[in-house]
Order: C-alpha cells, then sequence, then structure tokens
C-alpha cells in the first residue's frame, strides 16, 4: 500500500499505545510500518531532502499532534505513552483521529493559535495532509523545478562557445577537470571523430573523460551515441560524458547500459540541475534554516 499521510497514522498510532506501556520512537515507526504493512522500498522512502525517511517523518508529526492535543505525553525524553484522555477517546472508538479531531481540545487550540491559526481554519498542513516538512519541500521543489526550466530554455539559446565555457564550469565545480583553466583549454580542442574535448577525471590526471557537449533541439538517438562511443574506441578510452540541452531515446539509453565503455548520458534536465547544485548561473535569494531543539542542551543531568 502507499505510504499513510500522519493524519491516518493517528488513530493506529493511539492504539499502539493503548498498552500503557511507554514507547520510544523507533518502536513506533516499526509498530505502525507493520500494522500498514508497509515495504522495505517504502520504509527507505525520504524526503526530498533525503535526510529523514517519509514514514518515520509523518508518524513523528502525528504523534507530536496527539500530545499537543494532550492524547499523549512524554514522561522522559525519547519516549511517548498514552494518557488518561488519551485511553477515553480510543474508549470511545472513533473512525478517525485527525486535526479536525484534535481540535476540540483546548489545548490543542491554543497550540494552533501560537501557529496563527484560527480554531476553525484548517490549516495548509490539514488539508493536503502533508506534514510541515513535506509542504516546505515541495514548495522548495516547485521554485527549483521552475528555475531548471528558466535555465534550460536560455541553454537553448546561449551560443556555442558559452555552452561549452558553461559545461567547463560545471564540470570542474562537480570536482573534476583539474583546474579551470586545465579543463577550458581541453573542451572544444579535440575536434575528433565525435569527441569535442578531454577532461581529467582528477586533479592528478589519473585518467580521463572524453567529453561530447552539444545543443541539441531534437532527441539524440542511439545512432549519434554510437558514433561517439566509436570515437571513444579509437582513442582507446573508458569513459565518456555526453551533454546535450535536449534529451536522449530510450534506445539510446538502452544502448550505453550494454556496453563495455562507462558512457554517462547528461540531458538538459539534468544539466539544469547540476547548475543549481553547484551555483552555476544562478544566484542565492534567501535561506531558511530548519532548527529543532536540542534535547541535550537541557539536560541537567
Amino acid at each position: 500500500m502507499a505510504i499513510p499521510d500522519f493524519q491516518s497514522c493517528m488513530l493506529p498510532l493511539l492504539k499502539l499505545y493503548a498498552d500503557g506501556v511507554e514507547h520510544n520512537s523507533q518502536e513506533t515507526v516499526e509498530g505502525l510500518a507493520k500494522d500498514f504493512k508497509l515495504t522495505d522500498e517504502e520504509r527507505r522512502e525520504l524526503l526530498p531532502s533525503g535526510k529523514q525517511p517519509v514514514f518515520d517523518n509523518r508518524v513523528g508529526w502525528a504523534r507530536t499532534y496527539m500530545k499537543k492535543a494532550g492524547l499523549l505525553d512524554a514522561p522522559r525524553h525519547g519516549v511517548s505513552r498514552i494518557t488518561q484522555r488519551g485511553l477515553e477517546v480510543l474508549k470511545k472508538k472513533p473512525q478517525r483521529i485527525d486535526m479536525r479531531f484534535l481540535a476540540q481540545f483546548e489545548e490543542f487550540q491554543a497550540f494552533r493559535a501560537l501557529r496563527h491559526e484560527g480554531p476553525e481554519k484548517p490549516s495548509k498542513t490539514e488539508s493536503n495532509d502533508k506534514t510541515p516538512e513535506e509542504t516546505l519541500e515541495s514548495a522548495y521543489q516547485s521554485i527549483r523545478n521552475d528555475l531548471a526550466a528558466d535555465l534550460l530554455q536560455r541553454l537553448k539559446t546561449c551560443s556555442p562557445a558559452f555552452f561549452e565555457r558553461l559545461v567547463v564550469e560545471v564540470i570542474v565545480k562537480m570536482g573534476y577537470g583539474g583546474t579551470r583553466k586545465d579543463a577550458g583549454e581541453a573542451i572544444g580542442r579535440s575536434g575528433d571523430g565525435g569527441i569535442d574535448g578531454i577532461i581529467k577525471e582528477d586533479k592528478l590526471g589519473l585518467d580521463a573523460i572524453y567529453i561530447q557537449a552539444k545543443r541539441w533541439e531534437n532527441t539524440v538517438g542511439r545512432p549519434e551515441i554510437q558514433k561517439f562511443v566509436g570515437a571513444l574506441t579509437g582513442q582507446r578510452a573508458k569513459k565518456g560524458l555526453f551533454i546535450t540541452t535536449s534529451n536522449f531515446s530510450s534506445d539510446a539509453e538502452d544502448y550505453v547500459s550494454r556496453i563495455d565503455a562507462k558512457v554517462v548520458l547528461i540531458d538538459g534536465e539534468t544539466l539544469a540541475q547540476l547548475m543549481i547544485e553547484n551555483n552555476v548561473g544562478v544566484s542565492t535569494v534567501n535561506t531558511y534554516e530548519v532548527k529543532k531543539v536540542d534535547s541535550d542542551y537541557f539536560s541537567e543531568e
């Protein structure tokens, strides 16, 4: 099944705590994962930031909101247990516990007021079943995708010389090509049967990567890749990088997956994302830090 949203985790989580025993975060996640019959792949799925599993994040927020409503409490750091109120809620056998259900409790309303939400007005988190982190990361990803689309449009209209310089910049920022001067001299000088340049794989030049970098409008098919691989063979090269502003056919991608030479295909969308990751052609407008309580700081032991 699909990973449940954080509100769908609330009632099963409260039932898990019905034994009155203290449970730590890992026990809770493992227990609910078993209840929801999640696969290993679903358990490993990460938030876009790559810093936390999606399911762990959703269970954490379900637990947090129920603590704010007084259904759970935290007798000590890292563990939670059900309260008398939580037991009374379970006795009523609710069909679902969600943000609207929790709004009946004054403590939860006070918590929402601190977040500048009205007692009856559902927040964005409530309406789309996303946790705060998911909402934030979704907005970030949307902005990033718009930026990548804008970059790709500009890539398709820049001059060949500018495009070559841009490719050099990205490659060097990623840690390849030695110095920028070395990479700049290597790109655009070969012109040897489908090879646009040769760069160092590392700063010492222990291995070389052969490159073709072209501004293309049409899909790059298998024949173009075969020509490039043939040029690599002529140079006794083992590694190649084919960069384009368009995309690659499935036939071309299948071909490179079955040959001995290691050829990496970078399409326009991937190139735009690499530009963003390596700060090429972009600038930072705002930076937001997401912080959490440092429990060790408040430890008096």
